[in-house]
C-alpha cells in the first residue's frame, strides 16, 4: 500500500536528513570512482512493509541481480526514521548506498543538503535523457534547482473514488464534474442519525486521510511562491478561494464539530475498516489504489472512480489532479555510487521492472513508456488515475529547501479556517506567508 508524501511524517523525516547531511563524506555524483563491474554489495533501504510490497521489491531485485550477477543487494525494508538516523550515526558498511523513500516533501531538503548525490551527472554518462523518460510534473518533484538528487519510481494521482450504489439509490448518475455539483452530490448523500449519520457523501475535512488542503488546492492551479522565490498564499486568489469553498462544504454537511465526531468512529485508512470499504462515506478522496483496495475487503457495492471536481470557472480543466510519488537516491555518503547507479537506473527506468512494480502494489507507473506499455495491468478503475497522471494540467507541490515544512504551515492554517478559528482569510494566508519565508531563510 502507498505512504507517499506522508505529511505526518515528514516532520520526523527532516530530523533524519539532517543526519544524513552529515553523513556525506564519500564520493559526489560526477567523481564517484567505483568500477561497477566489479563483485561488490549494496545496501538497498526502502520503507515498504505489507507482503505483497516486499515481495514485489524482492521479486524487482532478483531480476536486478540476473542482469547483473557481480552485483548484490542486501535490501532492509520497513525503514523507520529513528532507524536511518541510528545506522547513519553509526555509519560504515551498514548504512544504505540505495534509498526508496515515500516523502517526495522532503527532496528539496535532500537535494539542499547534499544527502543525496546529484544523479544528473550519472544520467548523462548512462545516456539517459530524462525529459524523455519521465513526465514533467514528476521531474519537477525529484529536482531542486537543477540538482536532480532523487529519480520517481512509481505515481501517484489523487481523484475521487465512490459508491455507484449510493450513487444510484440518491437517483445520481455520473460523479461531480464541478464544485459546485460536488457540494450538491455530497448532500445528497449524506445520512443524518441523531446528533451524528449513518453515512455522510464525503469527510470533507483535512484530517479525512488523504483529504489534505494540497489535494484540494491543486484543483485550483495555483502557485505557492512567486517568481521571486517568495511564499504566494496571499498573492494567488487560488488558496483563499479553496479554502473557502472547504469550509463552505464542511458547514453545509454539518459542521466541523459533528463531522470530526463521526470521523473518529471510522477505521484505519490501511485496513478492512476504512469507512469508504464500511458505507460511512459514499465519496473519498484518494489515491488510485483505493478501488482495488475496497475490493479486496469484499465491498458489496460496485465501485466508480473519477477526477476530483474543479472549480465552476475551470470547468474546462476537469480531469486534472494532484500527483506525487515515491522517490530513489543514492546516498552521499556511499562509496559505490556507481554499482547504487546501476540498480537506481534499473528500478526507475527500466520498463518491465516499472511496470512488473506498479502492477504488483497497485501504483501508477513513473516513466512515459511504462505508462503505454501493453504489460500494464489497467482496469477500468485504474484508468482513471492513469489519465489524471497524463493531464496536462495536473501538477504536484513543489520542492524547497525546507523540505515539506511550508506545507506543514499551509495546513495548519487550513486547519484552523474549517474550525472557524479563522475569518480573515487573506489576512491569515499573509501572516503565514511571512512564516513560510523564515522557515525557507533558515533552511538555506
Amino acid at each position: 500500500m502507498p505512504r507517499t508524501g506522508r505529511l505526518t511524517a515528514t516532520a520526523t523525516l527532516l530530523a533524519a536528513i539532517s543526519v544524513f547531511a552529515t553523513a556525506c563524506t564519500g564520493q559526489s555524483g560526477a567523481e564517484a570512482t567505483d568500477d561497477p563491474d566489479k563483485e561488490v554489495t549494496l545496501n538497498f533501504w526502502h520503507g515498504w512493509s505489507a507482503p505483497s510490497e516486499t515481495k514485489a521489491i524482492e521479486e524487482n531485485i532478483a531480476r536486478f541481480e540476473k542482469a547483473h550477477p557481480n552485483i548484490k543487494v542486501q535490501v532492509t525494508g520497513n525503514m523507520t526514521d529513528e532507524k536511518i538516523n541510528q545506522a547513519l550515526r553509526a555509519g560504515g558498511d551498514k548504512a544504505p548506498d540505495a534509498v526508496a523513500s515515500f516523502t517526495t516533501d522532503s527532496v528539496g531538503k535532500f537535494c539542499n543538503s547534499r544527502a543525496f548525490a546529484d544523479l544528473n551527472p550519472f544520467l548523462r554518462k548512462s545516456g539517459v535523457d530524462k525529459e524523455k523518460v519521465f513526465p514533467k510534473t514528476l521531474l519537477e518533484y525529484t529536482q531542486f534547482k537543477g540538482n536532480q538528487c532523487t529519480l520517481p519510481l512509481l505515481n501517484d494521482a489523487y481523484g475521487l473514488v465512490y459508491n455507484k450504489t449510493a450513487f444510484a439509490a440518491a437517483g445520481i448518475t455520473d460523479p461531480p464534474r464541478t464544485w459546485s455539483q460536488f457540494t450538491e452530490v455530497a448532500q445528497k448523500l449524506t445520512k443524518p442519525k441523531g446528533d451524528s449519520y449513518e453515512q455522510v457523501g464525503l469527510m470533507p475535512t483535512y484530517h479525512g486521510y488523504e483529504t489534505t488542503p494540497m489535494r484540494l488546492a491543486a484543483q485550483w492551479s495555483p502557485a505557492y511562491f512567486g517568481a521571486d522565490g517568495k511564499s504566494s498564499l496571499a498573492g494567488d486568489p487560488a488558496f483563499a478561494k479553496m479554502l473557502t469553498a472547504q469550509k463552505d462544504l464542511v458547514d453545509k454537511l454539518g459542521g466541523y464539530e459533528k463531522l470530526e465526531r463521526f470521523r473518529n468512529t471510522f477505521g484505519d485508512e490501511w485496513s478492512a475498516e476504512h469507512p469508504f470499504h464500511t458505507g460511512q462515506v459514499a465519496m473519498q478522496i484518494d489515491g488510485e489504489w483505493r478501488a482495488s483496495m475496497a475490493k479486496e475487503a469484499g465491498v458489496p457495492f460496485e465501485i466508480g472512480t473519477a477526477p476530483l471536481p474543479v472549480p465552476d470557472d475551470q470547468a474546462a480543466d476537469y480531469g486534472k489532479g494532484y500527483l506525487s510519488g515515491t522517490i530513489m537516491g543514492i546516498a552521499s555518503g556511499s562509496k559505490k555510487q556507481n554499482a547504487a547507479w546501476e540498480l537506481v537506473k534499473y528500478m526507475t527506468t527500466d520498463t518491465e521492472a516499472v511496470v512488473a512494480f506498479a502492477n504488483a502494489i497497485h501504483n501508477v507507473p513513473s516513466t512515459l513508456a511504462a505508462l503505454e506499455s501493453p504489460d500494464l495491468q489497467v482496469s477500468p478503475e485504474f484508468k482513471t488515475f492513469l489519465d489524471i497522471a497524463r493531464h496536462p494540467k495536473s501538477s504536484t507541490t513543489p520542492a524547497r529547501a525546507d523540505g515539506g515544512t511550508y506545507q506543514l504551515t499551509f495546513q495548519d492554517f487550513a486547519y484552523g479556517v474549517e474550525k472557524g478559528e479563522v475569518t480573515d482569510i487573506p489576512a491569515g494566508l499573509a501572516r503565514t506567508d511571512r512564516q513560510i519565508d523564515t522557515d525557507i531563510a533558515k533552511a538555506e
